[in-house]
């Protein structure tokens, strides 16, 4: 899963969504130098990378990307099925998810002393081109894409798979959706042992 649905799946608490989204950049313990809440969240991303990784549907969805686009395939999926969430985001949410991204924006500018270096360098491009929202379209998801390209100097030319995407669009969605409500079951259950 990509950066909306991790902050998604972190519900309303704004330290346990930082450290959800910023979890990428935390190595082994080092965890611990956070607030608890922030671990927390550093936590349930864990876990949901490894339900995700290991789930089935998502290693089928996964596979119809993997001879063209090899290793990045599972990046590919994570942000494709960003874009199913925020695409169908009345399903999922009673916010608009224009407003549930502006304040998650406000929540790394009030929080920004504890982001990590990765994130704070980040943080500025995402705002800008309102990578949350752009989610939703076709055109959003392919400048994803592409500055994903630039950050991976073009290794695989990930935005080419939006002609994937197209082209297996319902299965992608379908395999998005059930995949989804099983994900968000698993997360309330970690989340209640945290």
């Amino acid at each position: 899963m990509n950066f909306l649905a991790h902050i998604y799946l972190s519900g309303d608490n704004e330290l346990l969504q930082i450290g959800n989204f910023m979890a990428d950049g935390i190595r082994g313990n080092d965890y611990l130098n956070y607030p608890a809440e922030v671990q927390k969240g550093i936590i349930l991303h864990r876990a949901i990378d490894t339900f995700t990784d290991a789930h089935p549907i998502f290693r089928k969805s996964k596979h119809r990307l993997h001879e063209k686009y090899g290793h990045y395939s599972g990046v590919i999926i994570d942000i494709f099925y960003d874009h199913f969430l925020a695409k169908n985001w009345v399903n999922y949410s009673n916010q608009p998810l224009e407003k549930v991204a502006n304040d998650f924006y406000e929540n790394l500018r009030s929080h920004y002393d504890i982001l990590t270096e990765r994130t704070k360098g980040m943080m500025p491009y995402m705002i800008a081109r309102n990578w949350l929202v752009s989610y939703a379209s076709i055109e959003g998801l392919s400048m994803i894409l592409f500055q994903m390209d630039h950050r991976t100097k073009n290794r695989v030319d990930m935005h080419l798979s939006i002609n994937e995407l197209k082209e297996f669009y319902t299965e992608f969605e379908n395999e998005f959706t059930t995949f989804f409500e099983e994900l968000q079951i698993h997360c309330q259950e970690k989340l209640a042992t945290l």
